[in-house]
């Protein structure tokens, strides 16, 4: 019996080429023509249904969306610089921490003046899926800011 193998040449999947696309486009063009595409053939069948005031309303937002994506489509993604989107980043982190400490705060309102004499550990029992929501949403916006902070600053010319 002969356990060795005798096919030792190339195997068909070593030399596979992929086929490259044939045009590349930008994220944001893809964007523009995808959400364009759901979006016509969507005013189109529910226009003639509409009332004909929010009929126009509803073409002249189509329109100005239209305008809007084609704005977007032209902005060129590798030109903007890290350090330009610091700002961007430091408004989420703290959207985040603000809308959980609101979130908080707001169900601790609506427990207390609806369940007022429920102690504490009773409405957490019973509210703890709410809870851990907003306490995640405080928690990733303190990761956001602290990555934020801990970010190297770039050097400044003189």
């Amino acid at each position: 019996m002969d356990f060795e193998s005798k096919a030792n040449g190339p195997t068909p999947t070593d030399n596979i080429e992929f086929a490259q696309p044939s045009s590349t486009r930008k994220p944001l063009q893809l964007l523009r023509d995808t959400e364009a595409l759901l979006r016509r053939p969507t005013v189109a069948t529910l226009s003639p249904i509409l009332p004909p005031k929010l009929s126009n309303r509803f073409q002249a937002t189509s329109s100005l969306a239209d305008d809007s994506f084609k704005k977007l489509a032209e902005i060129d993604l590798d030109s903007i610089s890290d350090f330009e989107l610091r700002p961007v980043r430091i408004f989420v982190g703290l959207s985040f921490v603000g809308f959980g400490a609101l979130m908080i705060l707001l169900l601790l309102l609506y427990l207390n003046t609806l369940h007022p004499k429920v102690n504490t550990v009773e409405q957490i029992q019973l509210y703890w899926y709410q809870y851990v929501w907003f306490v995640s949403l405080g928690i990733t916006g303190m990761f956001i800011l602290g990555r934020e902070a801990m970010r190297p600053m770039p050097k400044r010319r003189k």
